[in-house]
């Protein structure tokens, strides 16, 4: 039986191969631009390739069709264009050279991202990931298609600005799927207008998601950031990001939902911080408000909102409602000072100086006392409670940071992240102040160095390497390695890798595994010994 597919115009069922829908009479060769899938092919005997619609630094994107269901979906194809040497012959992407290994480290993270979505998908929120499969040597990740327009588009066609109550309408689904990705222990960082579809039906859906890589300008892959929205923390791969990255995000759509503007880019705002408040754009943004959105918008990710049920539960406190119906006076902006206000000041100087007379010409006169031990200060009537801050060490950031019995206490900032054998990723490597230390601060902060897990790369195939060569290649790949002689009968080229104990290709942890690598020694060829006449009788 003939294999068939779906054609991409009409969904009639079609045999491969055909030039033409006998349906809908429309073409099927291949219209998609070079390098790409081409029109109408059969991917993973389940989807029929439809038109390109874009490619990013990380992969291109396809209309497609489920055949079984006759379902419309898109395919992201992972196809790194800094890594990517182009497509072969036989559909599969072939890496750079001497990008093979990166090339399929970081393919392995785009599969596990959307592994990771697909299980906590459909969700609230979020553009739901349907499948993921591998072929043509790469990862796709199928993806629903919602019907809809983009909020950029929506923003577009309809400029004015919204009020609190309508912005906070439409991204509290967005807001709740950003929650659904933390807690499953992903960071999007890419919240943006683009990224955001306003459905047929008015609910709002996350989408466009991205490695890592893909969102961090300077990293291996040509990065993806949306000017005003993405956080400072992204434009530099030293800094670690965390699920405040997504608050800045989210904190800048509303800002540009309640202003009419997008606010000042992360890049010029470390320069030259020029943001201005919201209310200053758009005086009808209550007070309250803009300062919610000052504070999910700061620059250093310590002093921002941590997470986005504290963004929430800021936007949607009884306080912020409260503050849509009587709307804090903004305050002076002339920076101009009332008569009545210097007046009472004046009064207020002149009193103090009139006590600090007083005194002096007192203690002049007063007989010389004995040193007496300073007086106990009155205790407060409300004295600081001590605590003594727990042990961190072992459990996740996920955890303490939204476990109640520790965010009422203490706010969380992560200072560094670090490989390490020892804890998983996201796991509590240390913490200052250590544990045991005591407190008397309403809400401490604790900095926390955060595992990224263990350091795993690819073994490399140096069969054939001279040992100065092999060497290198290990040292390039963190790897640690041990070297030893074997015996060379004229088989193998002399100081040469002959075999590993680790297969090429498998993954290691770095900081765990010694390679033994055999080195082939000079060759010894023995020839017999020549015979010897017998004596002459």
């Amino acid at each position: 039986m003939a294999e068939t597919i779906l054609c991409p115009h009409c969904l009639s069922r079609v045999e491969v191969g055909k030039e033409q829908c006998p349906f809908c009479d429309k073409p099927l060769v291949n219209s998609n631009p070079p390098g790409t899938l081409p029109f109408a092919a059969l991917l993973g005997r389940r989807y029929t390739v439809g038109r390109h619609i874009a490619t990013d630094g990380e992969g291109i994107l396809y209309a497609a069709v489920e055949n079984t269901g006759g379902v419309r979906v898109m395919l992201k194809e992972y196809f790194p264009v800094t890594l990517s040497e182009g497509r072969g012959p036989d559909g599969c992407v072939v890496p750079k050279e001497g990008r093979e290994v990166l090339f399929k480290t970081t393919r392995m993270d785009f599969a596990d991202l959307y592994r990771s979505v697909m299980r906590i998908t459909p969700a609230t929120g979020l553009a739901a990931v349907l499948d993921v499969l591998e072929e043509n040597d790469t990862v796709y990740a199928v993806l629903e298609q919602v019907s809809g327009e983009t909020l950029a588009h929506y923003l577009t066609a309809h400029p004015r600005c919204m009020t609190p109550a309508e912005a906070r309408s439409m991204l509290q689904p967005v807001m709740e799927g950003v929650a659904a990705l933390h807690k499953a222990g992903l960071v999007h960082r890419g919240v943006s207008p683009a990224n955001i579809l306003l459905a047929a039906g008015g609910s709002a859906r996350l989408c466009g998601y991205g490695t890592l890589g893909l969102r961090t300008a300077g990293s291996e892959l040509k990065s993806q950031l949306y000017d005003g929205y993405s956080a400072p923390e992204q434009y530099s791969p030293a800094e670690f990001e965390g699920r405040y990255t997504d608050v800045y995000g989210l904190a800048a759509v509303f800002y540009r939902l309640v202003t009419g503007q997008a606010p000042v880019s992360a890049v010029q705002r470390k320069v030259s911080d020029s943001l201005l408040a919201a209310q200053e754009v758009e005086p009808g943004v209550p007070g309250y408000l803009s300062n919610v959105l000052e504070a999910a918008l700061a620059l250093a990710p310590g002093d921002r909102l941590q997470n986005v049920p504290e963004l929430m539960g800021a936007l949607t406190s009884q306080r912020a409602a409260e503050s849509l119906t009587r709307p804090e006076p903004p305050a002076p902006r002339d920076g101009r000072i009332s008569a009545k206000s210097l007046f009472a000041g004046s009064l207020v100087v002149i009193l103090v100086l009139f006590l600090l007379l007083m005194w002096s010409i007192l203690d002049r006169n007063a007989p010389a006392a004995e040193s007496q031990p300073a007086s106990t200060p009155p205790a407060s009537s409300e004295p600081a409670q001590i605590k003594t801050i727990p042990d961190f060490v072992g459990l996740t950031f996920l955890q303490v940071n939204t476990d109640p019995e520790y965010s009422a206490g203490y706010r969380f900032d992560i200072v560094s992240q670090e490989y390490s054998s020892e804890y998983g990723n996201g796991v509590i490597i240390s913490q200052e102040p250590e544990a045991g230390t005591t407190t008397s601060e309403e809400k401490k902060t604790i900095s926390l160095v955060v595992s990224k897990g263990p350091e795993m790369v690819e073994m490399p195939n140096i069969v054939g390497f001279t040992r100065e060569s092999a060497e290198k290649e290990l040292t390039d790949n963190h790897i640690k390695a041990s070297f030893f002689l074997q015996e060379n009968n004229g088989d193998y080229a002399s100081n040469c890798v002959v075999y590993t104990d680790v297969e090429p290709g498998t993954f290691i942890d770095v900081n765990k595994t010694i390679v033994n690598v055999y080195i082939a020694k000079e060759r010894v060829v023995y020839d017999p010994p020549a015979a010897t006449e017998p004596p002459a009788e």
